[in-house]
């Protein structure tokens, strides 16, 4: 592996501890998001070192060597780009009609006076879910065109 992957990593633990000693150590309105930084921070840079130390390893660096030339190969697979993009672009339409709906329904709900206090937080949870629904279908619209081709 890289030297600029374990850095990464390193990084990440960083600022994941960063974020967890703000959070213990000051009390603010953004406790809650700090923790959450720091587990999104923490868990991930712990992920890449070990993985970093893993294939670094004497014996398992032509197993790694392997898997980054099978990976070449199946990331320049000209059927794969196609319904790659294929996919990429039925999601992208899908997440416009979905934004397009939101927008409507969303002001329909702060016209009635729906959305109170906790319109921020439904916002989040919504987007979070918009998020969710992008990486589902372009995913399965993949899979969908591989079957299919």
């Amino acid at each position: 592996m890289r030297n600029r992957d374990l850095a990464s990593g390193i990084a990440c633990v960083c600022i994941g501890i960063a974020c967890l000693l703000t959070a213990l150590l000051f009390d603010t309105k953004l406790e809650s998001l700090l923790y959450g930084c720091a587990g999104a921070c923490l868990v991930p840079g712990v992920l890449m070192i070990r993985k970093y130390r893993y294939w670094s390893s004497p014996g398992n660096r032509e197993r790694y060597q392997a898997i980054l030339e099978n990976e070449r190969i199946e990331t320049h697979d000209e059927l794969k780009e196609k319904v790659r993009d294929r996919s990429g672009r039925h999601a992208y339409q899908f997440g416009l009609y979905l934004a397009g709906i939101s927008i409507i329904v969303l002001e329909v709900l702060r016209e009635l006076e729906i959305m109170d206090g906790r319109t921020a937080r439904t916002m989040v949870l919504y987007l979070g879910g918009y998020l969710l629904v992008q990486i589902i279908a372009g995913r399965a619209i993949f899979h969908y065109f591989m079957k299919k081709y």
